[in-house]
């Protein structure tokens, strides 16, 4: 026991599961960080893609095989009905309120895209979208119920 005299002990243990909130954060982070990296792909004129593996049932022998194939990624930026660009950040197949009746994010220029997705994912890391990601996910589920 001498050698543990030196190191603080506590019973704390590591939690068996993450909270919901964190898993929805870390999911609409992962898809801000893909499109990150689409749009300084598509300002540096190279392509982007990421890897998935799609399952399939070979039709001679019967066996379930994994492929890796390129995952279908769409931008989430468009040019708005007043001309400029916008942005509509998406949980799923739903557009995020992030503020009351405002759906997008207007930016100046294409120059501004990335520093825009930017803050939008830092703002999901900090939690300032857990209400809409909520709403969109309920709404989502509710979908499914019978």
């Amino acid at each position: 026991m001498t050698t543990f005299s030196a190191l603080k002990l506590t019973a704390t243990k590591k939690p068996s599961q993450v909270p919901q909130v964190q898993q929805r954060r870390f999911k609409l982070s992962k898809r801000l960080w893909e499109q990150i990296e689409l749009a300084k792909a598509e300002q540096s004129g190279t392509a982007f893609s990421v890897q998935k593996f799609r399952s399939y049932t070979d039709k001679e022998s019967g066996i379930r095989k994994q492929i890796e194939t390129n995952k279908r990624l769409k931008a989430w930026w468009f040019i708005g009905d007043n001309g400029k660009l916008a942005i509509a950040v998406r949980y799923g197949a739903k557009v995020l309120e992030l503020a009351k009746g405002k759906y997008a994010i207007e930016i100046a220029s294409a120059n501004e895209l990335v520093p825009t997705l930017q803050i939008i994912k830092s703002a999901v890391e900090n939690g300032e979208l857990d209400s809409a990601i909520d709403y969109a996910a309920n709404k989502l589920r509710s979908g499914f119920a019978k």
